[in-house]
């Protein structure tokens, strides 16, 4: 969580002199060589044509929605307000989980929801001061986050893992790529440094994700994604001078113990289908909070105390 929350910062860091679009751009074309080395190492890798187009195709999408989104809100927010809004995700998949997964909300979960959306409301402190469209993209971000995790839900037991990690790497290339030409500036070495080193700390803290649920269980590592406000504070106010006010801090600490109780209630059986907030192939979501870079990109170890929740 801290190597994400680092990820974050440097996107922050580069938002200031570019586009999202063009970091993205970098960021997708220098993840993908490693990328597909490590998913055409599985022998189970197969082709890269999906088994549900449709699915692949929104979840792609949202993803790309995601990473735009976000990036765009981090140049613009104190990065602890950008969490707040990143943090509903939890409560965004058990909203959108109902209609395409079918899942059964209690009154338990919509009491937690409602205290998260509250929460939300402590930070944004609506006539308090002047809401922008930072705000709005971040949110954004998150919804685009949580729909793509319920989709990988959905769709994650007859998918390979190389087409849902490929396939939304392609679009951002494609997309932020179409938009290049009419936002680019040129790049300092170092700030090109920046973009790979984006690129290298997804990766790097994906693996390390997977490993956590590989060797723990989900409702002792799935919390833990909250740690990012702590980290997100420490290099918000190292690097950007940023100090989260009373407010900010009591509407994180309302959110994260909203989607703290939501995660706690699926992993101990309120939810009757594998919960999508905990799952191993959930969000692959390219920006905070994720779940993991994807559950079957890394082999289960041989002997391991614990087995991935999509594969009892």
């Amino acid at each position: 969580m801290a190597i994400y929350a680092g990820h974050d910062a440097i996107l922050k860091l580069l938002g200031g002199g570019y586009s999202p679009f063009q970091i993205l751009f970098f960021a997708a074309v220098m993840s993908f060589p490693p990328a597909t080395i490590l998913l055409l190492a599985r022998r189970d890798a197969g082709s890269l044509r999906p088994a549900s187009p449709g699915w692949v195709a929104l979840r792609s999408a949202a993803l790309c929605l995601n990473a735009v989104a976000c990036t765009a809100a981090f140049a613009v927010l104190p990065l602890a307000q950008v969490y707040a809004m990143l943090f509903t995700m939890p409560l965004m998949i058990t909203v959108i989980a109902i209609p395409l997964l079918g899942e059964r909300v209690g009154p338990h979960r919509w009491t937690a929801i409602a205290a998260g959306l509250a929460g939300v409301l402590i930070v944004l402190r609506p006539g308090g001061e002047a809401l922008s469209w930072g705000h709005a993209a971040a949110l954004a971000g998150a919804a685009g986050g949580a729909l793509a995790a319920v989709i990988a839900r959905r769709v994650g037991s007859g998918e390979k893992a190389i087409v849902l990690v490929l396939w939304p790497i392609v679009l951002n290339v494609v997309v932020t790529g179409a938009a290049l030409p009419f936002v680019y500036r040129p790049m300092a070495g170092a700030d090109l440094a920046l973009a790979g080193a984006v690129a290298l700390l997804a990766l790097t803290a994906g693996a390390l994700n997977v490993w956590s649920y590989r060797t723990a269980e989900a409702a002792v590592v799935a919390p833990m994604q909250y740690s990012q406000i702590a980290w997100a504070a420490l290099y918000g106010w190292a690097l950007f001078g940023e100090v989260p006010d009373r407010a900010t801090l009591l509407g994180l600490a309302v959110i994260a113990a909203s989607g703290i109780y939501i995660l706690w209630r699926e992993t101990r059986g309120g939810s009757r289908s594998t919960p999508v907030t905990t799952s191993e192939a959930a969000g692959d979501a390219q920006i905070s909070p994720r779940t993991t870079f994807g559950a079957r990109v890394f082999p289960a170890e041989p002997g391991a105390a614990v087995k991935s929740p999509d594969h009892p």
